[in-house]
């Protein structure tokens, strides 16, 4: 039992030390949105998150780059002629002039020179990434691009996988490689810095209604309440700021 609680308490500070080892650093517009192997026939291997609300994740994800137009954004798919299928055509459509890599083989994009030369030319340090699987496409690309001496951000909702510990578990892996493994709003919130700045709140809330409607129906709630709303009977009662 000393021995098993000794090896507990070393990993954990072994973890520790890995998580403050790398210093906070902000998301900015200096950085490259990848949208990775979300292929139509791989989309039914992603289980960890509900269909609907994954493809959702999916979406928001790839149009990060049209509400923030200064990201550039590259596609990549893995055997898109077999079994994994197109990228869907909405994502298509966004893009029509973003590189798109078509790699034949290769399981980590990173192993593909197209791929590798397109984010080399953007000259940018930080990428943004999702794809699916989360333990592969995804793990592969973020730990090569760290190896590489890039910041990576990884998109925890638009990657999906086979099971939700096999997600966790890849997660937690990224996190220890210096990957950053965030949520789609705070990639969002990174990105904006301030809901006064443009893109800012007026272009963001349509968006945000779309994709994050948790946060979208605040949003409605206040407009209803300004608009519409009447005081109740016990609310003239609450104290106000």
């Amino acid at each position: 039992m000393k021995f098993a609680t000794a090896l507990l308490s070393a990993g954990l500070m072994a973890g520790a030390a890995v998580a403050d080892s790398f210093a906070w650093e902000r998301l900015d517009k200096n950085n490259v949105l990848v949208v990775l192997d979300m292929q139509e026939g791989l989309f039914s291997i992603a289980r960890d998150w509900d269909a609907t609300l994954y493809r959702d994740s999916m979406m928001a994800h790839a149009t990060l780059g049209s509400v923030f137009p200064e990201l550039p954004v590259i596609l990549t798919t893995s055997a898109e002629t077999g079994p994994n299928g197109r990228l869907p055509q909405e994502i298509l459509d966004l893009y029509p002039n973003a590189p798109l890599i078509k790699r034949q083989g290769e399981v980590d994009a990173w192993d593909n020179a197209d791929f590798r030369a397109a984010i080399k030319a953007t000259n940018r340090t930080q990428i943004i990434i999702a794809g699916i699987v989360t333990d592969v496409c995804t793990a592969f690309l973020a730990r090569s691009l760290r190896a590489e001496g890039y910041s990576v951000w990884a998109n925890i909702e638009a990657s999906g996988t086979t099971t939700k510990e096999i997600r966790d578990i890849s997660n937690d892996q990224l996190t220890r490689a210096g990957v950053n493994v965030v949520s789609l709003f705070a990639i969002m919130c990174d990105l904006m810095r301030d809901w006064r700045h443009a893109p800012g709140a007026a272009e963001l809330f349509p968006w945000i209604d779309r994709y994050l409607p948790a946060y979208g129906m605040v949003a409605r709630a206040h407009k209803a309440s300004k608009e519409h709303g009447d005081i109740q009977p016990g609310e003239d009662v609450l104290p106000l700021r």
